[in-house]
């Protein structure tokens, strides 16, 4: 194998290896960019001995290391980084204000979770067997704790 390709090779398989550590999960960048260095590795010492293949490996470990300590100094991987804040919440439901048998109107698709609006509460509903549109009239029909499950009022 010419120095040209076990170069190509090496440089494919590293730069794998650290976008899975970095950005990309799942362990499939990993393990092709391990083959990959390892195969350039081996061709080395199969194509041109003992000392080039020891001097290969020893560069691919320090160049695997400058290329993760580079990412992880310069923060590359913060633009993969999800970074919004979660503010939804679960229903709190006032228990003097929401009852079974209240009726309300849905304010978004119930599939089978939606949103629904009782007097002047905004709660999350659910339905058991059946799909409803926005601007429905929904009758409560059981309470479990913050789960409020609701069918259409005209049944």
């Amino acid at each position: 194998m010419s120095w040209a390709l076990i170069i190509i090779t090496l440089a494919i398989g590293l730069i794998l290896v650290v976008l899975e550590i970095v950005a990309l999960p799942g362990g499939i960048a990993g393990i092709c960019g391990a083959i990959l260095s390892a195969i350039a590795v081996w061709q080395t010492y199969m194509s041109h001995g003992t000392t080039a293949g020891h001097i290969v490996l020893l560069a691919s470990i320090i160049i695997g290391i400058a290329l993760l300590v580079f990412f992880m100094k310069t923060r590359t991987w913060r633009h993969f980084q999800l970074n919004e804040e979660m503010t939804s919440k679960t229903n709190t439901v006032d228990p003097d204000s929401i009852h079974v048998g209240d009726t309300g109107t849905t304010l978004t698709r119930v599939a089978p979770s939606g949103n629904a609006q009782f007097g002047d509460q905004i709660v999350e509903v659910h339905t058991v067997s059946e799909f409803l549109d926005p601007n429905v009239a929904v009758q409560i029909i059981d309470i479990d704790g913050y789960k409020i499950t609701v069918k259409a009022a005209n049944e």
